[in-house]
């Protein structure tokens, strides 16, 4: 069981600790292929501009293909470049049968149709599950490749040995990256599903009936306490900066309220989720912190994504139908 535990308080989930954990299993994964089969998962990431954050998020995900033994090419184009361009990159990379998988960084820049490069993407060598092809399959209960960081939450509750059949899940947030996955996944594992979003009423009543509550709606510390069901998993999607000390004050409890402040006026701001963890660590029984919870699963899965795409290409993955 993967966790910390704090007195009276929830159990604090550590992504940390399960990231490491998966890509020991992903550099296993690559070794085995290696030694038995004479070759190494490829994983190419295509980064176009000077997005700031795009350029930490691949420079993170190039440098973990390297520890774990997983051969990574980083394609880095300038912002001018044109779709038709992009779109010709793709397709190269796509007729390349060294290549498993294929990853554009998004945001891509305002003159490139992000729809239309995602589509065009071989659905084998789509590492962040973002395809149609793929989407459509993991709403049939088909074994694909997932979205990075809702497969990183399943993980997470089941390394965490937190029961998913039966429960009630409610997942705040409908977006195609997290939101809607979420809702499939938590399904194949036999969990009762609730999408709320920006337009649910009454929104507290529906979140406190979850045994399981995911965060995934960009929106500094907007759950709280009131949403919260007694001894619930509140899981932390969100990622947000936040610079105001007094709210930062609203947000975190004495053992932890000094170091956010600090990391204020060092660096501007501190890292936030969707969640209110002052609140929710006295309610929930357990709950993931940001920094140091989801976040970390999502380049650990798109290793193992990466490693799943090179043995489906090859025919080394037995497809598995989910039981309805």
């Amino acid at each position: 069981m993967i966790a910390e535990t704090i007195k009276n308080s929830a159990r604090i989930l550590s992504g940390a600790a399960i990231a490491e954990e998966i890509k020991t299993e992903v550099f296993g994964e690559v070794k085995k292929l290696e030694e038995e089969y004479g070759f190494r998962p490829y994983l190419v990431v295509v980064r176009v501009g000077e997005d700031k954050a795009s350029a930490v998020y691949v420079g993170s995900k190039v440098k973990t293909s390297e520890e774990l033994g997983i051969i990574s090419e980083h394609r880095h184009l300038p912002a001018e470049t044109l779709q038709e361009e992009l779109l010709q990159i793709v397709d190269d990379l796509n007729c390349r049968e060294d290549v498993d998988g294929i990853l554009i960084q998004f945001p891509l820049p305002k003159q490139i149709d992000e729809s239309a490069i995602l589509e065009k993407i071989n659905p084998e060598k789509d590492v962040d599950g973002f395809h149609p092809v793929n989407v459509g399959k993991l709403s049939q209960g088909q074994k694909t490749l997932a979205p990075c960081t809702p497969a990183g939450v399943i993980e997470i509750l089941k390394r965490s040995e937190i029961e998913i059949a039966g429960k009630h899940a409610v997942i705040v947030g409908r977006s195609n990256i997290v939101g809607k996955p979420m809702a499939m996944l938590l399904l194949q594992e036999n969990a009762t599903v609730t999408i709320c979003h920006s337009r649910t009423k009454n929104l507290a009543e529906i979140t406190n009936q979850a045994d399981i509550l995911v965060a995934a709606i960009g929106r500094a510390g907007f759950i709280r306490g009131e949403h919260i069901k007694e001894g619930a998993t509140v899981i932390d999607v969100g990622i947000n900066n936040v610079s105001d000390a007094d709210f930062a004050r609203e947000l975190f409890d004495d053992a932890e309220i000094e170091k956010r402040l600090n990391t204020i006026e060092k660096r501007g701001f501190t890292l936030v989720g969707d969640v209110n963890p002052k609140e929710a660590k006295a309610k929930a029984a357990n709950f993931t912190p940001v920094p140091g919870g989801v976040g970390l699963l999502t380049v650990a899965m798109l290793m193992k994504n990466t490693v799943d795409a090179a043995k489906m290409r090859r025919k080394m993955w037995k497809s598995e139908k989910v039981k309805k």
